[in-house]
């Protein structure tokens, strides 16, 4: 089991910032690749984006790249997104999960790829 608690989440106005954590326990934190998801009411699970257990690569879905960065403090069992430029369709609420892959991988963005997930941090995007 890899519990997961994300925190930093609220409201802000269109154009502002967040910075999402996740804190993770269990001794082998650099052994999981984590992932923010997102869902808002009425859709799918959306992948936002991911990192790998050494932190050296990183994925992200379209629609937020050049405006949110995901990173990881392995030393402090953490992994953040720094959201800037939030837009009223980032509004949703935002999930932290883990995996284990045999390499220093990302995968696909799917969430079926992921063993373990956070309760949900609220982002609310006011326009």
């Amino acid at each position: 089991q890899v519990p997961l608690v994300e925190s930093g989440g609220g409201l802000v106005q269109a154009g502002g910032s967040l910075r999402l954590s996740c804190a993770a326990s269990g001794r082998t934190f650099d052994s999981y690749a984590m992932a923010w998801f997102r869902q808002a009411p009425g859709k799918e699970r959306e992948f936002v984006a991911a990192i790998s257990g050494s932190g050296g690569i990183t994925k992200y879905e379209d629609s937020v790249k050049g405006r949110f960065t995901i990173s990881r403090d392995n030393a402090k069992n953490a992994v953040f997104l720094q959201m800037n430029s939030l837009k009223p369709e980032d509004t949703a609420v935002y999930l932290c999960a883990a995996t284990y892959f045999y390499s220093d991988y990302v995968g696909h963005g799917d969430p079926l790829e992921y063993d373990y997930w956070g309760q949900g941090t609220q982002v609310t995007v006011s326009s």
